[in-house]
C-alpha cells in the first residue's frame, strides 16, 4: 500500500484512531482513561471534529453511561430527554399509528446532534491528553513486512493533472504501534485493508442503506421537545426497504430524514426524490409547514447486522465502530455499540501494551462476542434480511414473528445479497415520474448541497473515478440509463450526450466531484462497482453544523 519512497516526515505514537466519529474517539478517550502515560493520536478528514457526522439520531446511553457516568451533569449541547415515541404506516393519503416495536423503544434515550456529540467527546479527549488533527486526511496505509505501521495523511497541493502545485505538502507519516480504523460506513482504508488481509472471508456481504436528513426550524406551536415519530410504507413501493424520521430537539428544531435499502431493484427510483415526496404527506407536512429548512446532508448505513462483520484484527490494527458495520438496524442506532466496540478495542489494546504483546489483538474480538454489543446484534439479525427474502408486507410479519415468537432465537441466519447485484435492466422496470419542487417544502439536489456546505478545493483531483471509463456506456448507460444520476443525493453524476437530449454527441458520464457530500453511495450501489471513492484533500466534502 505505502510504496511511496517520498521522503515525508513522521511522527511516532502508541495508538493512532483513523476517524473522528463515536466510535475513534471512545476508543481514544477509554485508553487514556486505562493508561494515561499511552500516547494516542486521532486523525480526522473533516476540517473539525463533527464536520462530517451525519445522523438522525436518538441516542441509547449504554456506551456512554459506562465511559462517563456522570456526563449528564455537563451533557452536549441540545440533548434532548426522549418523551414521547410513534411509529407510522403510511399510505398515499393517510397514517396509521402502529405498536412500536421493542426494539425501538426509546424511554431512557435522547434525541441528539451526533456532531454536537462527537465535539464534546473530541473535547474530553483532548483534556485527557489525546492528540486531534482535524483537517489530516488519510490517504494510504503504511505496510511493512506484513504489518501495519500506521497511515499517510495531511496530503495537499496536487493538482488536477496530478502534479504537485505550488503549495504541495507531502502529508505526514502517523506511525504507531497499533493503528484503529474507525472511519465510518464504507472506509476508504478499510475497504483495502478487507482485501489485503481478506477480513470478509466467510462473512456474508454487507449491505447498507442511504440516509438523507434535513433539519427545520417549525413554529413553536408545533414543535414537540422529545418527540420521536418513525414511519414505514409510502412512498416506496413494496419491494423496496425504508423508512422515515422526524426527531424534535433544541429551541424548535426538527431533524427529518429518510432512509432507502441499497438493495432496492429499480434502476429509475431516486431516493432523494422520495425523500422529498415523504415530506408531503399529510401526517409530515402538518409538521413542517410554516417552517425553514436550514441544512442538509447524507451518507450511508450499514445494514449487513452480526452476519456482514469481518474480521476485526490483522497485524498491528483492528476495525472499530461503522467500518465494521455494528448498526442495529431494526433498532434505528448504531451509535452506542460503535462506541461499544471503540471500547472494547482500546481495553484489548491497553491489555497487550501493559503485556509488551505488541502483535497480539486478538483478544478484542473475543472480548466484542461476549459482549452486549454481540447479543444484541445476534437477537435481531434476521429482522432486515426478512425485508430482501419477503418484501415489505412478508418482512412486516417475519419481524413480528422473529422478534415475538423467537425473541430472536429462531435456530436459522439468513444472509445478504450485495447491493451492486440488484438493479433490474430499465427497459424491464417502471418508470417513475416525480413531481417538480416547490422549493418551500420540496427542493432540488444543488440547493441541497448549498446548505451542506460542501466545498472542495477545486484544483486536485477527482476523488471520485470510474475503474475503466469504457464500462460505463455499455452497462450503465445502455442497460440501466445511468442509475448514478438518480441514485446520487448530490447531483454528481451526469449522463451526457445525444441520447439523453441533453447535449450533441455520444453518450459520457461528467462527474461533478466539487458536489460530492461523501455519502459512499456510488462505491456501493455501481452495478459493476466501477465508481471508487477515495479520499479528497483534508478538510474538503461537507461541514455540519448546528444541530445535524
Amino acid at each position: 500500500m505505502s510504496g511511496d519512497t517520498e521522503q515525508r516526515e513522521a511522527m511516532e505514537f502508541d495508538v493512532l484512531v483513523v476517524g473522528g466519529g463515536p466510535a475513534g474517539l471512545a476508543a481514544a478517550i477509554r485508553l487514556k482513561q486505562l493508561s494515561p502515560d499511552t500516547t494516542v493520536c486521532v486523525v480526522e478528514k473533516g476540517g473539525e471534529i463533527g464536520a462530517h457526522i451525519l445522523s438522525g439520531a436518538v441516542l441509547e446511553p449504554r456506551a456512554l453511561d459506562e465511559l462517563f457516568p456522570d456526563w449528564r451533569d455537563d451533557p452536549p449541547a441540545m440533548a434532548t430527554p426522549v418523551t414521547d415515541d410513534r411509529f407510522m404506516l403510511l399510505t398515499e393519503t393517510k397514517g396509521f399509528k402502529l405498536p412500536t416495536p421493542p426494539q425501538m423503544h426509546n424511554e431512557g434515550n435522547y434525541i441528539v446532534s451526533l456532531g454536537n456529540v462527537c465535539r464534546w467527546l473530541g473535547a474530553k479527549a483532548e483534556a485527557l491528553g489525546v492528540e486531534i488533527y482535524p483537517g489530516f486526511a488519510a490517504s494510504e496505509t503504511i505496510i511493512e513486512e506484513g504489518q501495519v505501521r500506521g497511515v499517510v495523511a495531511g496530503v495537499m497541493g496536487i493538482q488536477r493533472d496530478g502534479t504537485k502545485g505550488p503549495n504541495y505538502q507531502p502529508g505526514m507519516e502517523l506511525r504507531a504501534t497499533y493503528t484503529v480504523f474507525a472511519e465510518g460506513c464504507r472506509g476508504s482504508l478499510t475497504k483495502k485493508l478487507f482485501e489485503t488481509f481478506n477480513l470478509r472471508a466467510g462473512v456474508a456481504p454487507q449491505t447498507f442503506a442511504l440516509g438523507m436528513k434535513e433539519l427545520w426550524e417549525i413554529p413553536k406551536e408545533k414543535h414537540k421537545p422529545g418527540l420521536v415519530w418513525h414511519s414505514t410504507g409510502w412512498p416506496l413501493s413494496s419491494d423496496t426497504y425504508g423508512g422515515s424520521w422526524l426527531y424534535m430537539l433544541g429551541d424548535n428544531l426538527v431533524s427529518v430524514g429518510f432512509v432507502v435499502g441499497l438493495d432496492y431493484p429499480n434502476p429509475w427510483l431516486s431516493p432523494f426524490d422520495e425523500f422529498q415526496r415523504f415530506k408531503t404527506h399529510p401526517a409530515v407536512r402538518g409538521f413542517l409547514e410554516g417552517g425553514k429548512r436550514i441544512s442538509y446532508g447524507a451518507r450511508a448505513l450499514n445494514e449487513g447486522g452480526i452476519q456482514a462483520i469481518p474480521k476485526l484484527v490483522f497485524p498491528g490494527g483492528m476495525l472499530a465502530g461503522d467500518t465494521a458495520g455494528f448498526l442495529n438496524v431494526p433498532k434505528i442506532k448504531g451509535t452506542h455499540t460503535s462506541m461499544k466496540s471503540g471500547m472494547v478495542a482500546a481495553e484489548a489494546i491497553a491489555a497487550a501494551l501493559a503485556g509488551d504483546r505488541p502483535a497480539v489483538l486478538d483478544s478484542y474480538e473475543t472480548a466484542i462476542r461476549a459482549s452486549w454489543v454481540w447479543e444484541e446484534l445476534q437477537g435481531v439479525r434476521n429482522i432486515r434480511p426478512g425485508f430482501a427474502k419477503y418484501g415489505f408486507w412478508g418482512g412486516m410479519v417475519n419481524a413480528a414473528l422473529d422478534t415475538y415468537l423467537f425473541r430472536g432465537k429462531a435456530p436459522w441466519t439468513w444472509s445478504h445479497h450485495a447491493d451492486h447485484e440488484t438493479l433490474k435492466p430499465a427497459a424491464e422496470a417502471t418508470r417513475i415520474t416525480y413531481p417538480k419542487p416547490d422549493g418551500v417544502l420540496t427542493f432540488d439536489r444543488l440547493s441541497s448541497v448549498f446548505l451542506s456546505n460542501t466545498n472542495h478545493e477545486e484544483d486536485q483531483p477527482a476523488h471520485l473515478v470510474l475503474r475503466d471509463p469504457g464500462r460505463w456506456k455499455g452497462t450503465n448507460w445502455e442497460k440501466f440509463r445511468s442509475p448514478e444520476s438518480r441514485y446520487c443525493p448530490a447531483a454528481v453524476y451526469e449522463a451526457v450526450g445525444s441520447e439523453a437530449g441533453n447535449a450533441e454527441g455520444e453518450m459520457h458520464l461528467v462527474i461533478n466531484a466539487q458536489n460530492c457530500v461523501h455519502c459512499k453511495t456510488c462505491d456501493i450501489k455501481d452495478p459493476t462497482q466501477n465508481i471508487d471513492w477515495k479520499t479528497p484533500e483534508g478538510g474538503g466534502g461537507p461541514n455540519y453544523i448546528g444541530g445535524m
